[in-house]
């Protein structure tokens, strides 16, 4: 069964941005789509034990064919997930995540969740295909964290001019760019 993942970031949720236009077309291409609500309250740091916690309920459909993807600190916990697998999805996308490349404007709150220090490899050998979108006037996570992520998983930067942080306030509430790339 091919599944796929979308994970908000900080005070995210499932219906916000472009995650319900892309949980629709997901699943007219006949995947089981699933958007986890995660704790993350506005202005307290997000425990990314609590958010493994919620994603136990999901483990037994996380599978060779399952498409991850992470916006914001969501991005950070796809990153996460890589690590920890012990078979490679089809595909891992991060969009506007922070890995650690200043300015970043929730900084502390991002380290706190998870630290900057990825194990590289088991993200790459986890993900038969790995993407990076990032902008270069996103208010919160500068452009530098786009093209390191993208450096460091060996990939092109999937860059798109003046789309701000890719959420509903940058008018992302549809994302064909997406689209278009999780089309392998």
């Amino acid at each position: 069964m091919k599944t796929a993942f979308i994970f908000h970031g900080t005070a995210g949720h499932p219906q916000e941005n472009w995650f319900p236009w892309l949980k629709d077309k997901l699943e007219k291409a006949e995947y089981q789509v699933f958007v986890p609500q995660f704790p993350s309250p506005p202005g307290v740091a997000a425990k990314i034990s609590e958010w493994f916690d919620v994603l136990k309920n999901y483990e037994d459909k996380i599978n060779q064919d399952t498409i991850l993807v992470g916006h914001s600190l969501g991005g950070v916990f796809t990153l996460r997930v890589l690590e920890r697998l012990k078979h490679p999805v089809r595909l891992a996308c991060m969009v506007g995540a922070p890995i650690g490349m200043q300015p970043i404007l929730n900084y502390d709150r991002d380290q706190s969740f998870s630290g900057f220090d990825f194990d590289w490899q088991a993200i790459k050998k986890n993900a038969k295909h790995l993407i990076v979108f990032h902008s270069d006037d996103d208010p919160y996570v500068s452009l530098d964290n786009g093209k390191e992520l993208a450096k460091n998983l060996g990939v092109e930067l999937s860059f798109v001019p003046h789309a701000g942080h890719f959420n509903t306030k940058s008018g992302f509430v549809k994302f064909e760019e997406l689209w278009e790339k999780l089309q392998l």
